[in-house]
């Protein structure tokens, strides 16, 4: 009999808590079991796939690289379950069902939550979750299932083939600070010599809009300046720009959202970087009502910037 016939929903949690723990008898604590049935199950399991899955050694237990790779498939497992159970929970409480959206910087401003005000104007009782990160993470927990929509800056080095993809539209980046600037006092438009004269705060090195910002930057005959602080938190960034002279950057649509709240000013700077922003979903996930009217919201929200 293939061994994947006789896996139970208790065998993976054994063995996300081997691989949590890396301690056979703090596993067999955590999850109410007897070491001995625990380290005869792990054994059998080994036998049955025809490869080690732990190495033993004296600090405990390290998966081997057919570990992880089974490691993997079981955290899939669990997220895929997790979300089933949490949809049918906002089923029976009247919703449509669950959705979890992840969105990066580039979108947390302005795209994701107003597609979020045009769900639940049509879907009132919708049951969303929204998780802020960077787009590595975020493509990683969108492969795993615990994530059913993403949202960000195009990356196609992260695309994964049970991924599929949607542009949403195309924007500059922006230079941006207070609005009660020195910067903004002065007459003309600075140059890039008063600009080099502040601190700047940007994205993380890697991140799609930091690597646009850096060609911007050296399409006008510069580099990175050296006295800037990275920070990957639109929260973060909002508060050291409001509270200092700090130069930060934003896309396009967040630099004109974060304007109307008089949270920042756009610098008088031309910058040559686009960036696109695109969705991404898993296509298993696509026939649910909330996430297939998620894609909608993102669609209809993203269309003035498109045109």
């Amino acid at each position: 009999m293939d061994w994947t016939h006789r896996l139970r929903l208790r065998h993976l949690q054994l063995l996300l808590s081997l691989a949590q723990t890396g301690n056979m008898s703090h596993s067999a604590q955590l999850l109410n079991t007897a070491q001995p049935a625990l380290s005869k199950w792990l054994r059998e399991l080994e036998e049955d796939i025809g490869v080690p899955l732990f190495q033993r050694h004296a600090r405990g237990l390290r998966p081997t690289p057919e570990g992880e790779a089974l490691i993997a498939h079981a955290r899939r497992i669990e997220a895929h379950l997790d979300t089933a159970r949490d949809d049918m929970h906002a089923r029976r409480e009247g919703g449509s069902g669950l959705v979890a959206v992840g969105t990066s910087g580039a979108s947390a401003s302005d795209v994701v939550p107003m597609a979020v005000l045009r769900l639940l104007s049509w879907v009132p009782r919708a049951q969303i979750r929204l998780t802020e990160n960077t787009m590595n993470l975020l493509m990683q927990q969108l492969a795993n299932g615990e994530l059913d929509v993403v949202v960000g800056r195009s990356a196609p080095e992260l695309h994964d083939a049970r991924i599929q993809s949607e542009r949403l539209y195309m924007e500059p980046i922006h230079l941006v600070a207070r609005a009660q600037h020195p910067l903004f006092l002065q007459e003309a438009a600075p140059d890039w010599d008063a600009l080099m004269a502040y601190r700047w705060l940007v994205w993380p090195r890697g991140t799609p809009i930091r690597t646009a910002l850096e060609s911007a930057l050296a399409t006008a005959g510069h580099a990175m300046p050296r006295d800037h602080v990275e920070s990957n938190s639109v929260t973060i960034n909002l508060t050291l720009l409001n509270h200092s002279d700090m130069i930060g950057m934003a896309s396009h649509r967040a630099a004109l959202r974060f304007t109307q709240m008089g949270a920042m000013r756009v610098l008088p700077v031309p910058l040559s970087g686009f960036g696109s922003v695109s969705m991404y979903w898993r296509a298993d996930a696509a026939d649910r009502t909330a996430v297939a009217r998620t894609l909608d919201a993102l669609r209809e929200v993203a269309q003035p910037a498109a045109a």
